[in-house]
């Protein structure tokens, strides 16, 4: 079959709203005024879209919009970024889902509405139809409730010829199933955060994660916020420290991560190369209000990455020659 995409995103695509300088809550018949009020596109699954396609890939998005003013935004944005949305569905009963998010800068609350992002069914998915990508990305594992379905998805699409990656998420249920890493053996690279893989694993160490995880996927890579990233191929251990940016909102923060480190595997780099480019794209994620709002095209990225690297050399000059 003909790849018409480097990838297919499957999950969830909402809008974000970011209430910037809410120094509190109203009480009921209060009223307060705040900085701002920013509309983006959010959802994991959408943000790391937006990422791949910002960085030059050709991304096809699969999931549910509302026939409503968000889903037509986030149809739009799509669009403008050249990410084909012919899977997308447009639901007959939700809305397109919303979350709130206040002081987005600091400690982080929300108010959500789910609508259309519950309405995914991954049994349902046409495997032919997402076969037009070489790889997919898959959101949304929900642990026991839907094990069965991602593995007969998962099988679905290797027997397709398709690369498989997944960031898992985190399990609200507080159940960390031991089932996923069955569904590991079926991916080619697995995504998610440092307290994700220490509640998975039972362990406290990342290097002892990342081994222990080997054994089911030969490529996963863990965020590790501030302390940059980390990832396991073929049993080599690679670290690389985050860059020094000033942090405003971290929404989407690990999303933009995951769509570097994909950029690296998709175009055949090292994994040292892939988690510099996640890193990156975190980094300029974090710099602005928005899940992907702070991302930039490849060009750009590869100037920032130099940038950072020059002056952390010269850093590093200026410490020896003071000692």
């Amino acid at each position: 079959m003909v790849k018409n995409f480097d990838a297919v995103v499957i999950g969830d695509a909402n809008v974000d709203l970011a209430v910037v300088g809410a120094s509190e809550i109203p009480l009921p018949g209060q009223e307060v005024y705040v900085d701002d009020v920013m509309l983006n596109v959010g959802g994991g699954a959408a943000i790391f879209s937006l990422g791949l396609a910002k960085l030059g890939l050709r991304v096809a998005f699969n999931g549910v919009l509302g026939d409503d003013f968000y889903g037509r935004y986030v149809r739009d944005h799509f669009s403008n970024y050249g990410i084909d949305t012919r899977m997308v569905k447009t639901s007959e009963i939700n809305q397109t889902g919303i979350s709130i998010a206040f002081n987005p800068d600091k400690d982080r609350s929300f108010i959500s509405y789910a609508g259309t992002t519950t309405e995914l069914r991954m049994h349902e998915l046409d495997y032919e139809q997402i076969a037009q990508g070489r790889h997919a990305h898959i959101t949304g594992y929900k642990g026991k409730s839907n094990h069965e379905t991602y593995i007969k998805m998962a099988k679905e699409l290797k027997a397709r010829g398709m690369t498989i990656s997944c960031d898992v998420g985190w399990d609200d249920t507080g159940e960390w199933y031991k089932g996923i890493f069955e569904f590991m053996t079926y991916t080619d690279i697995f995504l998610m955060n440092e307290t994700e893989a220490f509640h998975y694993t039972g362990l406290e160490d990342i290097n002892e994660s990342l081994r222990y995880m080997s054994q089911y996927c030969g490529n996963v890579a863990i965020k590790l916020g501030e302390q940059g990233s980390a990832a396991i191929k073929d049993g080599v251990i690679t670290h690389q420290a985050a860059f020094r940016v000033k942090s405003i909102d971290t929404t989407g923060a690990g999303d933009c991560f995951n769509a570097g480190y994909l950029m690296g595997f998709l175009t055949g780099q090292d994994v040292s190369s892939s988690l510099i480019l996640g890193n990156a794209c975190g980094a300029k994620s974090v710099s602005a209000f928005g899940g992907s709002t702070g991302l930039i095209d490849k060009a750009d990225l590869l100037q920032f990455i130099a940038q950072q690297q020059a002056d952390e050399g010269a850093d590093h000059a200026c410490n020896s020659q003071a000692q």
